[in-house]
């Protein structure tokens, strides 16, 4: 398949060029660090708990379309696919932690995990104060029993933004460890994919799949998951789906969910909005209530066709922080629909 870049090795480099130069709230970094996108308008980091995280490219508008106002402070970016190495996170800490502390994200994925331990090490043989924030929700990857060995998936956002406009708000470290863990225990997705991503790397497919199948649990390199289920009326898949994710983090009828129907690069808007039309009737039926809806293309894998549904429960703060105002480059205004509107 063809792709529109000047070379492999260039590739990432030129992305983030392009993007910092269209989009005023983020900047490269100040330290020579050329994979850092920061924010322009980083408030005193001596006052104000600064969030980052690394990540492999290749999966935008995520992370970098998040730093701003209320979100991500910084995002260093690795090559396609791969984690940005332990020595790169620690310049993405360095510029921008300061007395109030640092918290780095690490999405759960064997290298992000590794780069990302090493970093906070470094960083506090180096006497910055940064604590390690380890994210997983992908029930597909593992057992309730084992949830610490999941991997992350796109309902880690529901973390990126509560957190972010905690610290807006002047949380502190502990609190926002707190915060961002009980977020974690209450967050659960699930991914179907339909058609595979090409990788700009090597121009080949990431996986093979008949046109009469779905791989359910897809992770977000294309790894597998909970298995195949046929083609058909999108109903039938979202009803498994959200009955898969309830019962693995059950909510009693009169709860509310808040939904990310996450499109993975391939997918086109009239599809999620269908998708997140079902997932809406599906928790109705079950009695519990969807609020605050995010639904978009976030994180990508390059062209995969595709969609992932996350679920939080929210208790009443983190619903008001992950409607607070931000001001990012990608991420969206989140409304409330009132709970007694059955739209």
């Amino acid at each position: 398949m063809k792709k529109l870049f000047n070379s492999a090795e260039a590739m990432v480099d030129d992305m983030i060029d392009g993007f910092v130069a269209a989009y005023p709230q983020v900047m490269r970094g100040r330290l020579d660090a050329r994979v850092v996108v920061r924010r322009r308008d980083c408030k005193d980091p001596d006052r104000k708990v600064t969030l980052l995280i690394g990540n492999g490219a290749g999966h935008e508008p995520i992370a970098m379309g998040f730093v701003g106002r209320g979100l991500l402070d910084a995002n260093v970016v690795g090559d396609v696919f791969a984690a940005p190495s332990a020595d790169l996170i620690l310049d993405g800490i360095r510029e921008v932690t300061g007395a109030a502390g640092s918290i780095l994200l690490i999405s759960q994925h064997s290298g992000d995990v590794i780069n990302g331990r090493a970093a906070t090490m470094l960083a506090g043989e180096g006497g910055m104060n940064v604590l390690p924030l380890l994210m997983y929700d992908d029930i597909s990857a593992a057992p309730p029993e084992r949830r610490q060995d999941r991997r992350g998936a796109p309902g880690t956002i529901f973390i990126y933004k509560i957190l972010g406009a905690a610290a807006e708000e002047g949380m502190d470290q502990a609190a926002l460890m707190r915060l961002g863990e009980a977020v974690r225990d209450r967050t659960v997705t699930l991914a179907a994919a339909v058609s595979p991503g090409v990788s700009p790397l090597t121009g080949q497919p990431m996986f093979r799949l008949p046109d009469d199948e779905i791989y359910l649990g897809m992770g977000v390199h294309g790894e597998p998951g909970v298995g195949r289920v046929k083609t058909g009326p999108v109903r039938d898949l979202v009803v498994e789906m959200v009955e898969r994710l309830l019962a693995d983090r059950p909510i009693a009828a009169g709860g509310r969910a808040a939904v990310i129907v996450n499109g993975m690069g391939g997918t086109t808007q009239m599809e999620l909005l269908t998708v997140w039309r079902e997932t809406a009737a599906e928790l109705r039926a079950r009695g519990i209530t969807p609020v605050a809806p995010m639904v978009g293309t976030y994180v990508t894998t390059q062209e995969m066709g595709g969609v992932s549904i996350s679920l939080l429960e929210p208790d009443d703060e983190m619903l008001r922080l992950w409607c607070a105002p931000s001001d990012t480059p990608a991420f969206p205004a989140i409304q409330m629909i009132p709970e007694d509107d059955d739209r």
